[in-house]
């Protein structure tokens, strides 16, 4: 007879919410048990409910919080949230109210950067949500560039400017670091000129399109993908085909669930 082991769960409360985009929540909770969270940028939680049927369900949600140590009692857990119309997990987060509060677990995961890592360059890829893992990697990425002149490039994948998840951000973090290029994709519409998303790398496509543009190396990279399916992929044998070996090309799924 086989077990399956049900995780061990801890309170989240929400402390805060604001829209990334028209259909995406950034949400920011504290552990409600007073514990710490130590995890590693590049793990996800789970969140746990029930549908209304009662039966169990859980989601998976990478950790965005910006950090580069183990996380103490009472600093924020964030976490971005795609809104799917008439979806159970939604529903659970647009009707919670700040200091309301949801059972998670973990954190689970090894899409991590990697202690050994010599690589020159980071070649990080994102769609969608899939970007918040990078969001949180970047006081590593920092500590990386400082210490072993590691150049990381930014490729992220958004249908238009308004769904740009931490796009100021990752400008910001470009333009203070001469080492990270951050390269948005747009897939239908481009930032309007003069705005704040119009710049010299920002394309238009969608982000396997441009991979070839920057040469990717067997000898200088590794290789992130993340997010939606059919993009990782899609890198995934871009990259194979530029002769990345398979343990350089680190990926995660996102899968869209109700």
């Amino acid at each position: 007879m086989v077990r399956s082991i049900v995780p061990a769960l801890f309170p989240l409360k929400l402390a805060s919410r604001r829209m990334l985009a028209p259909t995406v929540a950034h949400l920011a909770f504290s552990r409600d048990d007073g514990l710490p969270l130590d995890y590693i940028p590049g793990q996800f939680i789970q969140v746990h409910f029930e549908y209304a049927d009662g039966s169990a369900a859980r989601r998976s949600y990478s950790l965005a919080t910006i950090h580069d140590h183990a996380m103490g009692p009472g600093e924020l857990v964030e976490i971005a949230v795609s809104y799917v119309p008439g979806g159970a997990a939604t529903a659970l987060f647009e009707n919670l109210d700040i200091g309301g509060t949801v059972q998670a677990s973990g954190p689970f995961g090894r899409f991590c950067l990697q202690p050994r890592d010599d690589n020159r360059r980071y070649l990080l890829v994102g769609t969608g949500t899939g970007v918040t893992p990078y969001r949180a990697m970047l006081p590593l990425l920092e500590q990386a560039m400082a210490s072993r002149g590691v150049e990381v490039v930014l490729l992220f994948g958004a249908r238009s400017p308004d769904e740009l998840l931490y796009g100021d951000e990752f400008r910001a973090f470009a333009d203070a670091h001469p080492g990270f290029r951050f390269v948005p994709c747009f897939s239908r519409a481009l930032p309007k000129p003069g705005s704040a998303h119009d710049h010299p790398d920002v394309r238009h496509g969608y982000v396997q399109q441009f991979l070839a543009e920057f040469a990717p190396s067997a000898e200088g990279d590794i290789a992130y993908l993340c997010g939606n399916p059919d993009m990782v992929d899609a890198c995934f044998e871009a990259l194979k085909a530029h002769g990345l070996p398979v343990p350089h090309i680190r990926r995660e799924k996102y899968v869209s669930s109700k």
